[in-house]
């Protein structure tokens, strides 16, 4: 483990952002998404205080306040208005659907939800609107707005300058924001992350790699997920780097020329944005790139060689996260980026691996650090803290002596086939090598005669077995880990955070294993 010195993080998020205005320059431009209004410092912190002012009248301090907000400008504001006044941003995934959402409003106790005429329209969100009215207050953002008046200007304009006066004192252990995880696997959870997790993670990353104030960041990743939110938001503007918000990383033809037009120097991505970004784009639109942060999914050999020969040695530093961590646990640096590897420990990070009954060579994975949560939400409102500060990633790895980081696969993406344990992402791998232009994703189902059996979804309608047990003898891989079983799909579902949504995929196989597939 690397030293890091924990007492950087003992601060508060909003003071945070006040240190660093201090130390960039207030007149700094931080912050700009679509709308190409770019806001300095000292315009953020104005504008924190007078949208806070607004949201302090109609709740508490310490209150859970829902956020469903897209990546912008807005949504980045809002956060820290919230701060401001000493409420919690409950951040909600719009795509996580109804039953999830409400689940979420539930379990946070969220009675009020911010929200923007514009993004419902725009994302076709009446129905979850009509769902949450059912059991909170939805306010929209533009009808606060017109309601800043001159008194409310003239108290943010006091609040601008004196900012430490006017913002509601809260502790660095205090709730910094409520998240949820993704729900690949099953029902998200709710992770309380505390204001100095957040502002440790950013200063855990700033030390594992130097960073440019120069340097603007583009992200077009959702900000209810804490890879965008934490990598995204809170750590160029923490380190006094432009951060250019996009609202959906879903728009392959849009964002290539405007990582061009914004001189953007680093994009957070996944494997499966970032490949068909690089198919989409003109050669000089991603070419100005410094580097590429990709996560929540391994980035394989073909987008690698893709960046690099349609742009030049540009490297893609996959790291590695939990929603429980701040996100970051490892990540690759762009003067040791290892293909296959999620990279190095972050400073500070303790790492311990727990066997697997039938997996050598690797362990489970538990970390503990100064960004690790302050725990999950309990139904009764309460927090439950990780046992002794570990968090269990529930990930098995490899660790090397100087700690950087292999992914042999999840807990529960292993299957007990004849005895044996099979890895799913292995399996995953094999697709991937053989149909590298195709999304795949594998499941294990239950076997009478071999325990578990194991099933290939691909969107490649010319799949076949036969090709894949070829590929498998001529890398030496078990045949074991083929898969026999192959479904057909339109397309693999996907979470809004990019992740295979494995719940969902769960629901396909089933239903073509009752129609006798």
């Amino acid at each position: 483990m690397r030293a890091f010195d924990s007492a950087k993080a003992q601060s508060t998020i909003f003071d945070a952002l006040i240190q660093s205005a201090r130390k960039h320059g207030l007149k700094k431009p931080i912050l700009e998404d679509q709308e190409r209004s770019p806001l300095t410092y000292l315009d953020l912190i104005r504008a924190a205080f007078a949208l806070g002012r607004k949201i302090a009248a109609f709740t508490a301090r310490g209150e859970r306040v829902g956020v469903m907000l897209p990546s912008s400008s807005g949504g980045v504001v809002t956060f820290f208005a919230l701060h401001a006044f000493g409420r919690i941003p409950t951040m909600l995934n719009f795509t996580a659907g109804i039953r999830n959402l409400k689940a979420a409003c539930e379990l946070a106790g969220v009675k009020t939800v911010l929200t923007s005429h514009r993004f419902v329209e725009q994302g076709k969100l009446h129905d979850l609107i009509d769902a949450l009215e059912t059991m909170t207050s939805v306010v929209y953002l533009e009808d606060v707005r017109k309601t800043v008046g001159l008194s409310d200007k003239l108290f943010a304009a006091a609040a601008g300058a004196l900012p430490k006066s006017f913002r509601t004192a809260v502790k660095p252990s205090d709730p910094g924001v409520i998240l949820f995880t993704s729900g690949s696997f099953g029902a998200p959870r709710g992770v309380v992350l505390s204001h100095s997790n957040l502002v440790a993670n950013c200063k855990q990353i700033a030390q594992h790699i130097p960073l440019d104030p120069a340097w603007v960041f583009f992200n077009p990743l959702p900000i209810f997920h804490c890879f965008g939110l934490t990598g995204g938001a809170l750590l160029p503007i923490f380190e006094g780097m432009k951060a250019f918000q996009y609202p959906s990383p879903l728009h392959i033809k849009q964002i290539p020329p405007l990582v061009k037009d914004t001189r953007a120097n680093v994009l957070f991505a996944t494997d499966t944005f970032i490949n068909q970004y690089a198919r989409s784009a003109e050669r000089d639109e991603l070419s100005g790139l410094t580097f590429v942060v990709c996560g929540a999914e391994k980035v394989r050999d073909e987008t690698h060689n893709l960046i690099t020969e349609r742009f030049g040695p540009i490297p893609l530093l996959e790291g590695y996260g939990a929603t429980e961590a701040s996100p970051v646990i490892a990540v690759n640096t762009p003067t040791d980026n290892r293909r296959g590897t999620v990279g190095g420990l972050l400073p500070g990070v303790e790492a311990r691996l727990e066997p697997v009954e039938g997996i050598p060579g690797g362990g489970k994975l538990l970390v503990r650090g100064p960004n690790i949560m302050a725990g999950y939400l309990r139904a009764d409102g309460g927090i439950d803290p990780p046992e002794g500060g570990w968090h269990d990633t529930g990930d098995v790895v490899s660790l090397g002596d100087d700690d950087w980081i292999r992914i042999l696969g999840r807990v529960k993406r292993f299957a007990k086939v004849g005895g044996e344990m099979v890895s799913l992402t292995a399996a995953e791998d094999l697709a991937v090598a053989v149909w590298p232009d195709g999304r795949h994703a594998v499941i294990a189902l239950p076997d009478p005669k071999k325990g578990e059996r194991i099933v290939l979804v691909t969107d490649r309608r010319d799949a076949e077995a036969a090709a894949l047990l070829a590929h498998a003898q001529q890398i030496g891989a078990p045949e074991i880990a083929v898969p026999r079983k192959i479904i057909k799909v339109p397309e693999i579902p996907v979470l809004g955070t990019g992740k295979t949504d494995y719940v969902a995929l769960q629901r396909i196989v089933d239903a073509e294993m009752q129609r006798g597939g």
